[in-house]
């Protein structure tokens, strides 16, 4: 692929859904290290992730046709499709609530793994973002969005009432809509 070369968001939609090759190795290329980091930072294991960003991009390619773009960019359709292929193969494997909130710690927004092959899988900045959330709301966030857990496994796992959860993740939600309108 030519780097000098880019598409735009709707040459990239009507590229995929005429099943054009070179659009979707321009996407592969483009933003398989942001989705392999999604993958990765929800599973924990570099295999794992790889095969789930394999299954990613064959539901972009087969699945294009559903993709709406009056509810969303395509970009964050394929982070939706990434996350939910990951947070499937943990439940798949029928992990345990313990291993899905390994240390959690006061820096959940960081990724903390060894990716030395896709160095720019922050390229939004969300790190960033997410460290003007309170500690409270990092730790719902990460368990929700990067280990699956639902809003009843959160209060049990942290011991708090349902309702706080709720409220915390709402907050953070409406904190997080605001600073990404900033960014």
């Amino acid at each position: 692929m030519e780097s000098a070369f880019t598409y735009t968001e709707s040459e990239l939609v009507q590229g995929l859904k005429a099943k054009d090759q070179k659009v979707f190795g321009y996407l592969y290329d483009r933003y398989s290290p942001a989705l392999y980091g999604v993958a990765l930072k929800v599973l924990n294991d570099e295999s794992n992730a790889n095969d789930v960003l394999q299954e990613v991009f064959l539901k972009i390619w087969r699945n294009i046709d559903r993709y709406d773009e009056s509810k969303g960019r395509l970009f964050t359709w394929m982070l939706n499709i990434t996350r939910n292929s990951a947070i499937d193969t943990l439940r798949s494997k029928a992990h345990k609530m313990d291993q899905k909130i390994q240390d959690i710690g006061d820096d959940v927004h960081l990724y903390t793994g060894n990716l030395t092959v896709h160095p720019s899988v922050d390229h939004l900045g969300l790190s960033k973002v997410l460290e003007k959330l309170t500690k409270e709301q990092r730790i719902i966030i990460d368990l929700a969005y990067y280990k699956g857990c639902t809003q009843e496994e959160i209060s049990k796992v942290l011991e708090i009432p349902l309702g706080t959860v709720k409220t915390r993740m709402r907050n953070a939600i409406i904190q997080l809509r605001n600073l990404l309108k900033l960014v």
